[in-house]
């Protein structure tokens, strides 16, 4: 039995919501809402009715319903479950799921006692809806030992780093990349559409149309050069010196992925590509990550991952005005000139390349240093709010 204090009730089941995000399942504020009242009104020793009333609740697919139960005691009783013992030196708070329905109902009936003077009433989770719906990583030694509550609260959109974003930052997110993406400009082709009005006669459209007044041009037809978006590639470090600043990265990649229609690519000591990982409509973006590159070796290879890229995954799609963003510390274990070779390749195809690093200057990687002529701009990005930012200068 583990005897370390509790969580609060509300945290404790924002970890668990939590964990059920990561693995693909929609569990939102409004889920999160509908499980605590669930909990209120069955009843911490009725866990058979509960454990089915979460269920129906979180669970939208039949893949979702399968994972159910192995989710449900991975967290509440993890004592059922072997082979899965992890030794790291931390003690866990302890999660009963009947300690916690009952710590509920003792808050909400607290909540109902009026308020004496000059003090503050305690706050229940139906009045703390952050606390509800809070950080993924509610009980870990991380959560504890962050900022206190007293401390001014900053906006969750800028504090994400590698945590679980709640469903109103994604869409403030996604927001953001449909900005950019507005931004970035349109290149011209060879090619005509109709338009009205237009800049050039559609002779032939507007001969066939004469035809209904007798001959007479009554109608003309116009055309305007036809535009095509630029292409717009992503290639993200998921090395270990970037392993506080994946999750972001990969947030911001998806993002664009589904705005500008971005392939995205990670890299470390060789390249993949994540696309369509990225465009699937699911919250578990990081666990799919980590499978991709979980055959990653040590060392990161940029200058071979960027050759990679330019050769292979993007050889019929790099042309004039293809933006290419590079997400990285920029620390490359391949040869120093190697680096300023692969962009100059990039450049070659008319490339335009943008390095995002994490950090408030340059790197000062030797290998960068040698490879800032081909880099257009330099852009510090550790926070959605460098990314606002700098929106007006991303075209």
């Amino acid at each position: 039995m583990n005897h370390t204090p509790a969580l609060a009730p509300s945290e404790t089941l924002a970890g668990f919501a939590a964990l059920l995000r990561d693995h693909g399942l929609a569990v939102g504020v409004a889920e999160q809402r509908a499980m605590l009242q669930a909990a209120l009104i069955v009843g911490g020793l009725q866990e058979q009715r509960l454990r089915a009333a979460w269920r129906a609740i979180a669970c939208h697919s039949a893949r979702e319903w399968r994972l159910w139960p192995e989710l449900f005691d991975r967290y509440w009783h993890p004592e059922r479950l072997r082979g899965t013992v992890r030794v790291s030196g931390q003690t866990r708070p302890g999660r009963d799921l009947r300690q916690a329905v009952q710590q509920m109902r003792e808050q909400m009936d607290t909540a109902q006692q009026p308020p004496t003077t000059g003090k503050t009433a305690p706050q229940t989770a139906t009045d703390a809806p952050h606390a509800v719906a809070g950080d993924s990583e509610a009980g870990t030694p991380r959560a504890q030992g962050g900022a206190s509550r007293s401390e001014p609260q900053m906006e969750a959109l800028h504090q994400r780093d590698g945590q679980m974003w709640l469903p109103q930052e994604l869409g403030a997110l996604q927001r953001l990349a449909r900005q950019i993406t507005a931004r970035l400009r349109p290149l011209p082709t060879r090619r005509w559409k109709n338009a009205h009005p237009g800049q050039r006669l559609d002779l032939r459209q507007t001969l066939r149309r004469s035809v209904a007044w007798g001959g007479e041009p009554l109608a003309p037809a116009w055309q305007i050069k036809r535009v095509v978006p630029p292409r717009l590639f992503i290639l993200a470090d998921v090395s270990r010196s970037m392993e506080s600043h994946a999750a972001l990265f990969l947030r911001i990649a998806r993002a664009f992925a589904l705005e500008a229609q971005a392939r995205v690519f990670v890299f470390h000591t060789r390249l993949a590509e994540v696309t369509p990982l990225m465009q699937r409509d699911s919250a578990a973006v990081q666990e799919k990550i980590n499978a991709v590159t979980a055959g990653f070796g040590a060392g990161t290879r940029i200058a071979s991952s960027l050759g990679e890229f330019a050769r292979v995954h993007a050889r019929a799609q790099l042309r004039r005005g293809a933006r290419v963003w590079v997400l990285s510390d920029g620390f490359d274990t391949d040869e120093s000139e190697n680096l300023a070779i692969a962009l100059q390749a990039l450049r070659a195809h008319g490339a335009r390349i943008t390095w995002f690093h994490p950090t408030r200057e340059v790197p000062a990687a030797a290998a960068l240093q040698g490879a800032r002529r081909h880099i257009d701009r330099f852009i510090p990005l550790a926070s959605v709010a460098d990314l606002a930012a700098v929106r007006h200068a991303l075209h």
